[in-house]
């Protein structure tokens, strides 16, 4: 169901047509690389948290994980992800299938830098058997109106430096 809600949200981007459903689980980074075929880091991971009461959404490259002190620099508080009944009641999407598409107005959704070094990511579409390939700037334009900036927030993709 989620993904026809999906869908219908993204016909007025012009990119509904490039949806891709599977018959097999794509609700981890690992099954939907494996589902997609393309390396783990290119799967645009949605991650939903809890900013006091409003729900946010923080999406990151695949092999990218969440630095609690830049998220908490950058929020203010620490990252306390939603439960997945949580996620269902307000991002509208069960996890597994969580994406930045078709949300409730109240949710605001941020874009990590780790995805800027792919040419294209797959996030999610609405269910656990589905993705999308998008440029990082289609991404932006598909967050629609709940996309408020992007973000560096996370660790672990970065190659390491003699800095």
């Amino acid at each position: 169901m989620s993904v026809e809600k999906v869908r219908a949200y993204l016909e007025h981007f012009g990119v509904s047509d490039r949806i891709r459903e599977f018959d097999v689980s794509s609700a981890t980074v690992e099954l939907a690389a494996v589902a997609v075929g393309v390396e783990p880091a290119r799967i645009a991971k949605t991650l939903s948290f809890k900013l006091g009461e409003d729900p946010i959404l923080v999406v990151a490259a695949g092999d990218a994980k969440i630095d609690n002190s830049k998220y908490k620099h950058l929020f203010g508080m620490k990252a306390k992800m939603l439960t997945p009944e949580e996620a269902v009641e307000r991002i509208g999407h069960a996890v597994g299938g969580v994406c930045p598409f078709a949300l409730p107005e109240d949710v605001k959704t941020y874009l990590d830098l780790s995805l800027r070094r792919f040419d294209t990511v797959f996030p999610a579409v609405g269910s656990a058997a589905s993705a999308i390939e998008l440029t990082c700037d289609q991404l932006e334009r598909c967050c629609g109106t709940n996309f408020v900036s992007w973000v560096d927030v996370c660790k672990g993709w970065q190659e390491e430096t003699d800095g």
